[in-house]
């Protein structure tokens, strides 16, 4: 639990304010001069420091500038009986904060406390986010424990020291480009840039120039000599998403640049040497367009050197509810609304659905259901009509332990009954008559396994 420290020369007022403070449940403790909350401080943490304004040796402002320069995380508010605007507001502009008259009222202290120390809390919670965004960012882990991504980063791991073209293959919103990033700041090139170039965004003519660079006039319109993308990842790392894309003409510059590790800018003759390492990215299957003549083989197998496959989320469903964990918190910082759980409904709905846009589907959905959300949990009624929708999942156990005959058919009576159950609209007995079984039987399975009848009705009802 976070730390109060109340500082006053007066005892009196020290013990008013740790009673206050214990009757509400904070933990704190006190000072009774400016110098020994510093001695204090430095021995233990602190998020807010009550402190008096008008103390001998060190007065509250004073104490308040040492806080401000040795602990920036650590909150002040000013308590005087000597109130004037010209003090408040230097004491604001010092990083107070807030200001507290006396006599003050003790509804009056314990509001200010609350504020400041949610406050603190929040400025923990965005720290935290934005650490846990630069760790998955910059780290070789994607999110989740399933076998399939533990594989990628044991493979992320080994390939990381090497200069190996790596070829990464998946669906889109995999995240091909997380493991991309993941093998760039794992490597001895981390220090250097990590270009993304998307093969498929820009026109041919475009796309070279892009990638090569260009010497002043070498087309309309080059009134300078520009630096390509291989240029600009001297020392670092290149990514060519989407490079199933690419044309055969650019095809056989690529292939030069992996065979000879050199280019030549578009319009100029000179060789460029490419110090980078190449990782290119497709959601084609590149051996079908090589068979097909569309891709050339001999870059192909350049390419390929290393090859990743980033599974669809729907081969590892086992790692949706760390994934849309991960979302929440991410987005109900980002939006501003205090979100805490997804429901276990709706969850239910999260794993059913097959999630054809992968992660990036997932993504948006968590951040739109955050905007929708009416309560303090992410319900059904929060997701897309074609989430909430979809059928339940079939009973089925490939690729998993089988469970004990007993689960499995537990598995399969709760969803026969909720199948019954959304036919009926919820109608208990219509459903009990329809299935043939008496009405309180019904009743008891129905809480045994935690069904919701009236989220069937409303969706029966839509």
């Amino acid at each position: 639990m976070e730390k109060i420290l109340a500082v006053d020369d007066n005892q009196d007022n020290l013990e008013l304010i740790a009673h206050l403070l214990s009757q509400e449940g904070f933990k704190h403790t006190s000072a009774s001069s400016g110098l020994e909350a510093l001695v204090k401080m430095q021995k233990d943490s602190y998020a807010l420091v009550l402190t008096d304004l008008m103390m001998p040796q060190m007065n509250g402002l004073q104490l308040l500038e040492k806080i401000r320069e040795s602990w920036p995380e650590t909150e002040v508010i000013i308590i005087t009986a000597h109130g004037s605007v010209k003090t408040a507001v230097e004491a604001i502009k010092k990083g107070a904060f807030s200001y507290i008259l006396k006599p003050f009222e003790p509804d009056e202290l314990i509001l200010e406390v609350r504020k400041a120390m949610d406050f603190v809390r929040i400025k923990r919670e965005n720290s935290n986010l934005k650490n846990e965004l630069a760790r998955v960012r910059h780290s070789n882990l994607m999110i989740g424990d399933s076998p399939q991504v533990k594989a990628i980063s044991e493979l992320v791991e080994s390939v990381a020291g090497t200069n190996a073209t790596v070829l990464i293959m998946g669906e889109s919103g995999t995240g091909k480009e997380l493991v991309a990033n993941a093998i760039h700041n794992a490597s001895d090139r981390k220090n250097g840039p990590f270009v993304k170039v998307n093969c498929a965004a820009l026109a041919e003519t475009l796309l070279e120039s892009e990638l090569f660079g260009h010497e002043k006039g070498a087309f309309t319109g080059a009134i300078a000599q520009k630096k390509g993308r291989f240029e600009v990842a001297d020392g670092g790392t290149i990514f060519l998403d989407e490079i199933g894309e690419i044309s055969p003409a650019l095809q056989v510059k690529l292939l030069r640049i992996l065979q000879e590790r050199e280019f030549e800018r578009v319009g100029g003759t000179a060789p460029v040497k490419a110090n980078v390492r190449i990782i290119a990215a497709t959601n084609r299957n590149l051996a079908e367009e090589v068979k097909n003549g569309a891709f050339r083989e001999d870059l192909f197998y350049r390419l390929n050197v290393i090859s990743i496959r980033t599974p669809a989320l729907r081969e590892r469903r086992g790692d949706i509810p760390a994934l849309a964990g991960y979302f929440l918190e991410k987005y109900k910082v980002e939006v501003n609304k205090n979100i805490t759980a997804i429901a276990d409904r709706a969850m239910k709905c999260l794993l059913d659905y097959d999630w054809p846009g992968n992660i990036r589907e997932l993504q948006n959905v968590i951040e739109r259901g955050i905007v929708l959300a009416r309560k303090g949990v992410l319900d059904v009624a929060d997701l897309p009509e074609n989430i909430r929708k979809v059928p339940s999942r079939a009973v089925v156990y490939e690729g998993e332990a089988i469970p004990p005959l007993k689960d499995a058919k537990h598995a399969f009576e709760k969803q026969f009954l909720e199948k019954a159950l959304a036919v009926n609209a919820g109608n208990i007995s219509r459903t009990a008559a329809m299935i043939q079984l008496a009405r309180k039987n019904l009743q008891d399975k129905i809480k045994t396994y935690e069904i919701d009848v009236d989220q069937l009705a409303d969706e029966r009802r839509e």
